[in-house]
């Protein structure tokens, strides 16, 4: 592991791991049950695939899991990545929002909400990655589209 940020990579792909095994390893009862929130998790995760699968066909070959762009990568600036500059971050968190909402377990909800910490982490430490492999392109970019769903700009 060159970048020593990549620890980020292996605590997201645990917590992943976390939501989508717990449910069924660890006996828990559920917080809610019913139809309504049955048919919005389902939406959620259907939205977050289509998002995240959005970013990741967008990137193809390019597509990493590390903090730092594929070297000759090209930086994306259209399609779903002109909405977010994270859309597979965004797409998995609402997705696993959707995930948790079906279980309504609190052992889920810590997870996601770890998740959603170490995602907004990894996101502002590749902004960085991003502008040292893209200069001004990126900081352009950067002004005009949000990192997620806030959050303009480098920070």
């Amino acid at each position: 592991m060159k970048d020593r940020a990549n620890w980020l990579v292996a605590l997201q792909f645990l917590l992943i791991g976390v939501l989508l095994i717990v449910p069924f390893t660890v006996p828990g009862a559920p917080l809610w049950s019913g139809q309504q929130s049955a048919v919005l998790a389902v939406l959620l995760i259907m939205v977050g695939v289509v998002l995240a699968g959005a970013g990741v066909a967008a990137l193809g070959r390019d597509l990493v899991p590390w903090v730092a762009p594929r070297p000759g990568a090209r930086l994306r600036t259209t399609g779903v990545y002109r909405l977010t500059r994270n859309p597979i971050y965004v797409g998995l968190l609402v997705a696993a929002a959707g995930w948790v909402i079906w279980f309504a377990r609190i052992d889920l909800i810590v997870a996601w909400v770890a998740l959603v910490v170490v995602l907004a982490v990894k996101a502002r430490v590749e902004q960085h990655r991003l502008v040292d492999a893209f200069g001004d392109e990126y900081v352009e970019y950067a002004d005009r589209t949000p990192l997620m769903l806030w959050a303009r700009g480098i920070r």
